[in-house]
């Protein structure tokens, strides 16, 4: 299944991310809720935005694995962020990141900062879309 990747010419080239991404007709949606990169719960001391930041991917991933998808069968993230700098000082590990899990396939990407999250500590939470092939 492949996305048809839709980025405007009057928008500009886009680094990282894509204005936008259609799907196939015959896809399943699955919405996966925020995941924080942080659990209040947790033992411990919150770690740095890129460690958090891992966490709450890998968290989006293994929802989606468990629904029968893989990372590029991702459609959209939203990125929730308490600290707009931390994530602009963070991006060549969050790049890493990305790449180690989901290569070179990019989303289209909305980065949102908040002033707090629901989970004391947590500085980042990600939510996604995913197109699925309804093979399962």
């Amino acid at each position: 299944m492949k996305f048809e990747i839709v980025n405007p010419e009057a928008l500009g080239a886009p680094r990282g991310w894509n204005n936008g991404l259609l799907a196939p007709k015959e896809g399943r949606l699955l919405f996966v809720a925020g995941q924080a990169g942080w659990e209040e719960g947790a033992q411990g001391q919150a770690p740095g935005f890129d460690r958090q930041f891992a966490h709450a991917l890998d968290k989006v991933l293994a929802v989606l694995r468990e629904a029968g998808g893989a990372p590029h069968d991702l459609a959209r993230l939203t990125i929730y962020v308490t600290d707009l700098a931390a994530y602009r000082a963070s991006r060549k590990a969050l790049g890493d990141v990305w790449r180690e899990r989901l290569g070179k396939h990019y989303p289209a990407v909305a980065l949102v900062e908040v002033s707090g999250l629901v989970d004391r500590g947590a500085v980042v939470e990600i939510e996604a879309t995913a197109v699925l092939d309804g093979s399962r």
